[in-house]
């Protein structure tokens, strides 16, 4: 007997408080909206407030003494992102006379606005650098190039200069080492409390990789964890934050607590991975990898968010490990941060759809849908091919600061690809026409966030496409927009052939083609946005968490 996973209960269930990328690892995008009057607290009000918590009485005495561990070590990764981000937080405080300022630059992380095309906020400040705080400020890619050092393309160093003006780099836990250190301690006292052997063993490895800037180890022990009711996702990850070369890695935490029904009903849909995969509508040889099956496929409460993550907009799902060693070993796990999820759709994505839908369609834009389309985002990274077909290594290296978009593309398109096939196979309830129509509203609430980050080209790049293709139409009286459905799927299935053949061949100069014609927000489009800002729906939330939030 086949059980199929009822997406609408899901809805139903956590409406009722019971208990859910990319992008997703949610977008730390930069948008433009042409509103050049807006006030500081005007920026703030668009961040709608939401408070983290989960049901703490399900925890053991044990994990209610580890939280406050955890969410400690959590906090240094938050100050050392600063340092990646911008530099000293508490300098760039001293200068910012006014409240509203000071907590606009808190939610950015800097005094640059990430949800404007990282635009200045705090007067005398100059445009961000490409490279963050991860290079020198005065460093060209030509001379980055000409650096003869093996490390400087690590995800896990920063690159400095010399007193005589010579590059050299400098190792995280080398730059960080009193943050690494007592970060690592923390993460040693917590195991100490563990409940489950597995995660007290990842927690020791971790810190251990904190201190050695060595993650494989650890991350081979975090996907062989299995029972683990609270989880811990921690250190340098995500490498957004380099626009430059995307090379470096920028630190984060989550502390998580796993709703372990769902948990359960929801890890079959890995086993798909290899049958999908040989489904692809692509070449042979752009699909002769064997996707990972040992992925989990899980829904949480996420009650602590650090650095990265929580950087502008939120994420809301999450794929890791990064390390393409682990994922053709042991493939990915996928997080679906389910509260969080529920905050974006009922005070962003309802209200988008309400304005920018067709009327007829608004009914089809659900929450389980977004569920859908957001989870299989993060499953669908597993899929396609993570080394190039010509010998010019990995899809990332050779793709370099491109690499981030187009697999943030591939995964959204990839993602509906297994909504479709799932559906039509009968083990995923619900109607296409649901999972279409709320993937189209899922693009309006993102392109919000503009073109400029690794989220905002994937987003543009789909939208223009899609529009090329005929995939939605637009009633310019109204100024909504209507799915098309047969055309929507064959729009869908002629871009995972673009973008998989793209990366197979490792075509660093026609990604940038695509994403020159294609990952741009166009005239007609940004009246829309305009119109969205000009109704006050939020763009983004912000949350209340924190130990006394718990009640811990």
């Amino acid at each position: 007997m086949k059980h199929k996973l009822p997406v609408y209960t899901l809805a139903l269930l956590l409406a009722l408080g019971v208990s859910c990328t990319t992008s997703t690892r949610e977008e730390n995008n930069n948008a433009h909206e042409n509103q050049p009057t807006m006030s500081i607290q005007d920026k703030l009000n668009e961040y709608a407030e939401f408070t983290l918590t989960t049901d703490v009485s399900k925890l053991s005495d044990n994990q209610k003494k580890m939280i406050p561990l955890l969410i400690d070590a959590a906090k240094i990764m938050d100050d050392l992102f600063w340092k990646e981000a911008y530099g000293s937080k508490a300098e760039l405080m001293q200068e910012i006379p006014d409240e509203a300022t000071r907590k606009f630059a808190e939610i950015n992380y800097g005094p640059w606005d990430r949800l404007r095309n990282d635009e200045p906020f705090v007067e005398g400040v100059g445009p961000k650098p490409a490279g963050a705080n991860f290079y020198p400020t005065d460093m060209t890619k030509e001379e980055f190039e000409a650096f003869d050092e093996d490390s400087k393309t690590s995800l896990y160093t920063l690159i400095k200069r010399d007193e005589e003006g010579q590059l050299y780099t400098v190792w995280y836990h080398n730059a960080f080492a009193e943050q690494v250190n007592k970060a690592a301690s923390l993460l040693r006292q917590a195991a100490e409390l563990a409940d489950d052997e597995d995660f007290a063993g990842y927690l020791n490895m971790r810190a251990d990789a904190l201190q050695s800037d060595d993650y494989f180890a650890s991350d081979m022990a975090w996907m062989d964890m299995k029972s683990n009711h609270i989880d811990f996702v921690v250190g340098p990850i995500e490498n957004y934050e380099d626009k430059l070369f995307n090379y470096k890695a920028a630190h984060e935490a989550y502390v998580l607590v796993k709703d372990m029904d769902w948990s359960k009903r929801l890890a079959k849909y890995i086993s798909f991975l290899p049958e999908l995969q040989e489904g692809l509508p692509v070449d042979e040889k752009y699909k002769s990898e064997n996707p990972g099956t040992d992925s989990d496929l899980n829904a949480y409460d996420v009650i602590y968010y650090a650095g990265d993550c929580n950087a502008g907009s939120k994420t809301i799902a999450i794929n890791l490990p990064n390390d393409e060693r682990v994922q053709l070993e042991k493939g990915t796990r996928r997080l679906q941060l389910k509260n969080a999820m529920q905050a974006k759709f009922d005070k962003i994505m309802v209200p988008i759809a309400g304005l920018l839908i067709d009327e007829s369609q608004r009914s089809h834009v659900t929450f389980d849908a977004f569920f859908a389309n957001t989870m299989f985002h993060e499953v669908a990274h597993g899929l396609g091919i993570k080394n190039t077909i010509n010998g010019k290594g990995t899809v990332r290296k050779a793709l370099k600061e491109r690499f981030s978009a187009l697999e943030e593309g591939k995964a959204d398109i990839l993602g509906l690809y297994m909504v479709t096939q799932l559906t039509e196979k009968g083990e995923l309830d619900g109607d296409l026409i649901d999972y279409y129509t709320t993937f189209l509203a899922g693009i309006f609430r993102s392109v919000r966030f503009g073109a400029s980050s690794a989220h905002g080209k994937a987003n543009m790049v789909r939208f223009n496409y899609f529009k090329e293709k005929g995939a939605f139409s637009y009633d310019a009286e109204k100024g909504t927009y209507k799915v098309n459905y047969e055309n929507f799927r064959e729009a869908m299935y002629s871009l995972s052939a673009k973008i998989l053949t793209l990366q197979g061949n490792g075509d660093y100069e026609g990604v940038g083609q695509l994403f020159d014609e294609m990952g741009v927000i166009k005239p007609d489009l940004q009246k829309d946005l305009d119109r969205v800002s000009a109704a006050g729906i939020p763009r983004d939330i912000v949350f209340k968490q924190g130990v006394q939030v718990l009640g811990l």
